[in-house]
C-alpha cells in the first residue's frame, strides 16, 4: 500500500491504476480504524479493482463542543490494517490542503431536506462539512464507486442525494452494520466508554430491535411506541437525543401507509454519543 499526502501523487496513482483497466473505490474515513471499516473495505473490493482510502478529521463537520481535538488519531495502526485489507492506496491529506483558504469562506455544499433533523438538528452544520469533503475527494480521487456505513444512515441519504442531483458518476454503495458479539454497534466513540458504560451500551439496540419486533407484530401506534421506547432508553441510563421512525428511502416521517421503514436514535451515555438504527419492512 502507498500513503500520499498530495493532490498531484494522488491523482498519479489513480491515473496509473485507471490506464491498467482497474475500477476504482474510495472508502472515506476519519481513522481510527475498527472492523466496521475494515468492512467497507472488503465491499469495496467486491465491487472494484483499486481500493483508495482516505484519513481525514474533518474539521468543517464538527460542532464548537464536539471532540475534534480530542477524536482519535492512530495513523500508523490504521496503515497496518488497511495494508492488510487488501487497500492499494492510502490519502492522508492536511486542513491545509483541504482548505487551504480557511474554513471559514470555503465553498459549502449543502443537501436540502434529507440534512435536516435527526443527528442534522442536533448537530447544526455537520452535514454540510460532511458534504463539503465528500464532494471534495470525489473530485480529487474521481472514484468510479465510493462505500459508505449504513449505520450512518442520515449522511448515506446526504450522500447519495448529493450524487444524483449534482449528476456525479459514481456508484454509492452502503455496507451493513458492523456489531460487536453483544449487538453493540462498533464505533470509534465506543471506546469514550468506561467499563459500566460499556455493558449498559448494548441497550441502544436492544431498544430498537424490540421495537421493530412491536411494529412488526402489527402495532402501527407509533408515537406511543416512540414514547415507551425512550423511557425505556432512559431507565437503562442512556439520555435520547432523538429517537424517530422514518421512511428508509425518503427519510420522510413515517405513516401507518409506510411499508419499507427505518428506526433511528441517537443517545448519549455519559459524555458519549452513540447512534444506531434498523431498517426494515411491514407488511399491509
Amino acid at each position: 500500500m502507498i500513503t500520499v499526502d498530495s493532490i498531484q501523487a494522488l491523482r498519479e496513482q489513480v491515473r496509473q491504476a485507471r490506464q491498467n483497466g482497474q475500477r476504482i473505490a474510495l472508502v472515506p474515513t476519519m481513522g481510527n480504524l475498527h472492523a466496521g471499516h475494515m468492512s467497507l473495505i472488503e465491499t469495496a473490493r467486491q465491487h472494484a479493482d483499486f481500493i483508495v482510502a482516505s484519513i481525514f478529521v474533518n474539521p468543517l463537520q464538527f460542532g464548537p463542543n464536539e471532540d475534534l481535538d480530542s477524536y482519535p488519531r492512530t495513523l500508523a495502526d490504521d496503515q497496518d490494517k488497511l495494508r492488510a485489507a487488501g487497500c492499494a492506496l492510502l490519502f492522508t491529506p492536511t486542513d491545509a490542503l483541504m482548505y487551504p483558504q480557511g474554513m471559514a469562506k470555503h465553498t459549502l455544499v449543502h443537501v436540502p431536506d434529507v440534512s435536516e433533523g435527526l443527528c442534522g438538528g442536533s448537530r447544526p452544520g455537520h452535514f454540510d462539512g460532511v458534504a463539503t469533503v465528500v464532494s471534495k475527494l470525489f473530485n480529487m480521487v474521481q472514484p468510479d464507486l465510493a462505500v459508505f456505513g449504513e449505520k450512518d444512515f442520515q449522511q448515506l441519504a446526504v450522500i447519495r442525494k448529493m450524487v444524483s442531483e449534482l449528476n456525479m458518476p459514481i456508484e454509492i454503495i452502503g455496507a451493513p452494520i458492523v456489531r460487536d458479539t453483544d449487538g453493540l454497534a462498533l464505533s470509534s466513540r465506543n471506546g469514550y466508554l468506561d467499563a459500566a458504560q460499556r455493558k449498559t451500551a448494548p441497550a441502544l439496540h436492544e431498544c430498537l430491535q424490540q421495537s421493530v419486533a412491536r411494529i412488526q407484530s402489527g402495532e402501527r401506534d407509533y408515537n406511543a411506541l416512540l414514547q415507551q421506547t425512550a423511557a425505556a432508553l432512559i431507565a437503562a441510563g442512556m439520555q435520547p437525543d432523538y429517537l424517530e421512525l422514518r421512511e428508509a428511502y425518503s427519510l420522510q416521517p413515517a405513516s401507518a401507509d409506510s411499508r419499507q421503514l427505518v428506526i433511528l436514535a441517537a443517545a448519549s451515555l455519559g459524555k458519549t454519543r452513540l447512534i444506531d438504527n434498523i431498517a426494515f419492512a411491514v407488511n399491509p
